[in-house]
């Protein structure tokens, strides 16, 4: 049986958040400008975060990598939303179709501890991956070129998310497979997220995963809460 739980995350922020009642957000022209919470989010990578985001304000929807409608909501919806899971990364992680590196150069930022794999197959997006991990300085990211089932799976990750890839019965065969026994899959998903486990029980059950749960971040922090898909895998 799935577990749906609210984990509270940046306590420190949260209060920062609660203070004000919400997160204050102030917009500039068709590009959402930086949420106060950022900066005590990301600490002292806030200034990379910055980078990244102008980055991808600038240079995304003409690369193919948002769309025009995500510029008011660029912070909220999707550097914030994949901050707010960093907590819950460590060790050896893989972003599946990491495309404009949502969640993962995001994680990466915030988690410099950990190493990640970001795995996209389209070129474009890849040469994009690249651009922004020597712009960045990142040590702690490597981009490659492949699909899921061509990630050489040898050893397993530590973790392996994805963001708005597709739906958990496809999901699941692709990425449960790379994880390490014992290791854990962290997916981040949306609203529909039970109906997808429900839909998903072959899947979950041949893949062996185990403490299937649902986790509720941001809530008090973010006007947008994220929610990630846990698991064991074997």
């Amino acid at each position: 049986m799935v577990r749906a739980q609210t984990v509270t995350r940046f306590s420190a922020v949260a209060d920062a958040a609660a203070e004000s009642s919400s997160v204050d957000v102030v917009m500039t022209g068709a590009v959402e400008a930086e949420p106060a919470v950022a900066a005590e989010m990301f600490g002292d990578r806030i200034e990379l975060a910055r980078q990244f985001t102008a980055a991808l304000a600038t240079h995304g929807e003409e690369r193919g990598l948002i769309g025009p409608l995500e510029l008011p909501r660029l912070w909220t919806r999707h550097i914030l939303n994949s901050a707010i899971a960093a907590p819950l990364f460590s060790g050896s992680v893989a972003d599946i179709g990491s495309g404009a590196g949502l969640p993962g150069i995001v994680l990466a930022i915030a988690r410099p501890d950990a190493q990640f794999t970001l795995v996209e197959p389209m070129e474009r997006r890849v040469t994009w991956l690249n651009e922004q991990v020597t712009a960045l300085g990142m040590s702690n990211v490597e981009v490659l070129r492949a699909r899921a089932e061509e990630v050489p799976a040898t050893g397993g990750f530590d973790v392996v998310t994805a963001r708005a890839v597709s739906a958990l019965r496809t999901l699941i065969p692709l990425t449960a497979p790379l994880v390490r026994d014992g290791g854990e899959l962290t997916l981040l998903k949306g609203m529909n997220v039970s109906n997808e486990i429900d839909a998903a029980q072959k899947q979950i059950k041949k893949f062996r995963l185990s403490d299937v749960r649902v986790e509720v971040l941001g809530e008090g922090v973010l006007t947008e809460t994220t929610r990630v898909l846990r698991a064991r895998v074997r």
